[in-house]
């Protein structure tokens, strides 16, 4: 037979030659199999190490940083359970009127002192005119009473200087009818002692004559005097009842001076009606819910809009009851809204709420009479919220409005 060449083995000769090397052949494929499977074995221990230690360093890192996020979460706390608030007032007048102006618009933002509304001022200006003239002529009696009570006061004077004079006219008269009295009472007794001397021829019948003259002269001046004594009398009565009566007819001004009060309040309350018939802005705010318009009639206590303080913003915060431990009015707070979630608004703690509505599925309910408890149980129980209010440094206008989400983050002091 001829020699075979093969191109991946030895040369052979003949058929003993081509069975040795087919041997060899198959023992050097043994050993690189060996080989590899070793190869493979060793790959595939490496292979399980570095998973082993990838595997203990995600662990590691998830429990560094699970830590991490509960301390995070409870030395800062935070919550996208937030809402923005403002205060509000509702705008009403105080006055009734047909509105004359209506310059602002709503959802407008307008200045503190910027004229909101105005009614038609002319009712109550002629109020205020009616006043005006009430109190001026009340002031005018007020003169002429005191004028006629000065004239009063003078006829009282001319009065007592009247009773004065009767006085003394009373006391002359009664000193004059003790004089002829005395006159009288001597002239009867010489007339009773002369007339036993008659019938003795001691006196003449013309001395008795003279003093029976003189007694009837004496007598007749004691009429006169005790005349002129009951005149005095009547007159000086008479002039005590003119004073009494010109007494009397003085008045006082206190029933006008009282006036007074009520004629000042008037006149008050009418200038107060005719400021209240322009309104203006109490402060910065936002003008929202207007549903009136110029020519309307604006009601007393019938609100027209809705203002909104823009001066202070909160987020009102839910924070569970087991995070409050760790908030502190004055704390430092980062506040985020929903219409820019990318910009961090900066405020602080205000206040920390302390009550909420109980659950009446967890309590019950309070009506009247016994407590209404429902008898269930609860195998998760859920924490309360209480209301964090986190005042906003420096709010801008335009990026607020009340009832808007937010999250509130706490950072500390």
């Amino acid at each position: 037979m001829g020699v075979e060449t093969d191109p991946n083995s030895r040369t052979v000769a003949g058929n003993g030659g081509g069975q040795v090397g087919q041997t060899d052949i198959e023992a050097k494929t043994g050993q690189v199999s060996n080989r590899l499977t070793w190869a493979a074995r060793e790959e595939g221990n490496s292979r399980k190490l570095v998973g082993r230690r990838l595997g203990v360093g995600i662990v590691a890192a998830a429990a560094v940083l699970g830590l991490v996020v509960l301390y995070k979460t409870k030395h800062h706390p935070r919550t996208d359970d937030a809402t923005v608030l403002a205060n509000y007032i509702g705008i009403a007048p105080q006055v009734e009127g047909p509105l004359a102006r209506l310059p602002v618009r709503d959802n407008q933002f307008v200045k503190k002192g910027e004229l909101l509304f105005e009614i038609d001022d002319r009712p109550y200006q002629y109020a205020l005119e009616k006043a005006f003239s009430d109190q001026a002529a009340l002031e005018g009696q007020i003169v002429d009473e005191t004028r006629r009570i000065a004239a009063l006061n003078s006829a009282v004077s001319v009065s007592e200087a009247n009773i004065h004079g009767a006085e003394a006219d009373v006391t002359t008269a009664e000193q004059g009818v003790s004089r002829a009295q005395a006159e009288w009472a001597y002239a009867s007794n010489n007339l009773q002692r002369l007339e036993p001397l008659l019938g003795k021829h001691f006196v003449t019948v013309d001395e008795i004559d003279k003093a029976r003259t003189t007694e009837i002269t004496q007598q007749e001046a004691l009429r006169q005097a005790q005349s002129q004594l009951t005149l005095a009398q009547a007159r000086s009565k008479s002039a005590r009842a003119q004073h009494e009566q010109a007494v009397n007819a003085v008045t006082t001004l206190e029933p006008l001076i009282n006036q007074r009060g009520a004629r000042a309040a008037a006149l008050k309350k009418a200038r107060y009606d005719v400021d209240n018939c322009r309104v203006y802005a109490p402060f910065d705010a936002r003008v929202t819910n207007l549903t009136i318009s110029e020519g309307a009639y604006a009601h007393v206590g019938q609100q027209m809009f809705v203002l909104i303080d823009a001066r202070r913003w909160w987020a009102v915060a839910n924070f569970r009851e087991g995070q409050l431990e760790h908030i502190k009015p004055g704390m430092r707070a980062d506040v985020y809204v929903m219409s820019k979630p990318g910009r961090r608004l900066l405020g602080f703690v205000d206040s920390i709420g302390f009550g909420v509505t109980p659950d009446a599925d967890v309590i019950g309910r309070f009506d009247g009479g016994l407590p209404d408890i429902q008898r269930t149980l609860n195998w998760v129980h859920l924490a309360s919220r209480y209301p964090v209010r986190v005042r906003v440094e420096n709010p801008e206008p335009e990026l607020f409005r009340v009832s808007e989400s937010a999250v509130v983050v706490i950072r500390g002091n």
